[in-house]
């Protein structure tokens, strides 16, 4: 949603209040970008803080506040991101010991905040339809490699940092709707960075144990290939449907 609002005179206060919760409920959350002609500065809006201040100099720009939002939403971003989500788990699952479990997930972590920055940056602007249906792919492809590993071609880990690349570009893409702000860029982008980890690493240390405490038991075999069997599907149906929506 894009907003303009013309100001009679060279405002020196701000005061932006947003109730949208009120018909969107209590979870419902904003990060906006508010820019003008000296500068630009992002905001954090939710049920409790409905109301932001920005003060504003003589030369019309607004003094430095926190990006703080963004790390906010990275983690609303990966925790309600499905297919990414799919994608940890179908990695994990046949991923061995500890040290291939740390290397699968340092290597996805390196991997997509390279892609992740350089999308946000503006260096590197795929299109989103193809990234979709990549994101998808890999889904499939990873769990397809959990049922059948004799023909896994590469190391896990390398698996990861692959798809992991086109997974940064997905997870660029909230940032390309709502832009990031000229003043606080880097350190909006940082933030939401850290949010995305910060939330990955909630699913991994929830995801881990139940593994590790699963490869003890004499069901684990039959459990990983009906989690993988079931991971395969989503991703094939998620994969047909990106590829006919990009087509229609």
């Amino acid at each position: 949603m894009q907003l303009d609002f013309a100001c009679p005179t060279a405002p020196q206060q701000l005061t932006i209040r947003d109730d949208s919760p009120e018909a969107l409920g209590d979870k419902h959350h904003i990060v906006a970008v508010l820019t003008w002609s000296g500068g630009s500065q992002s905001l954090n809006f939710s049920n409790t803080e409905r109301v932001a201040q920005i003060a504003l100099n003589n030369t019309g720009q607004a003094k430095p506040q926190h990006a703080g939002g963004f790390f906010v939403l990275g983690i609303e971003h990966i925790i309600t991101g499905y297919d990414h989500l799919l994608f940890l788990l179908a990695l994990v699952l046949c991923g061995g010991g500890l040290l291939s479990l740390l290397k699968i997930i340092t290597a996805f972590t390196v991997a997509h905040s390279l892609t992740l920055g350089a999308a946000a940056l503006s260096l590197v602007t795929p299109p989103a339809a193809a990234v979709e249906a990549v994101i998808a792919l890999s889904i499939a492809y990873v769990a397809f490699e959990n049922l059948f590993p004799r023909f896994a071609i590469s190391h896990r880990w390398t698996v990861s940092f692959l798809f992991g690349l086109v997974h940064g570009f997905g997870f660029s893409s909230v940032l390309a709707e709502i832009g990031l702000p000229r003043d606080s860029l880097l350190w909006s982008l940082l933030n939401f960075n850290l949010g995305v980890e910060a939330g990955q690493l909630a699913t991994i240390l929830i995801t881990v144990p139940l593994l590790i405490y699963l490869r003890k038991t004499s069901w684990e075999p039959i459990v990983v290939r009906r989690l993988s069997q079931l991971v395969l599907i989503i991703g094939v149906v998620l994969f047909v449907e990106r590829i006919a929506g990009a087509w229609i």
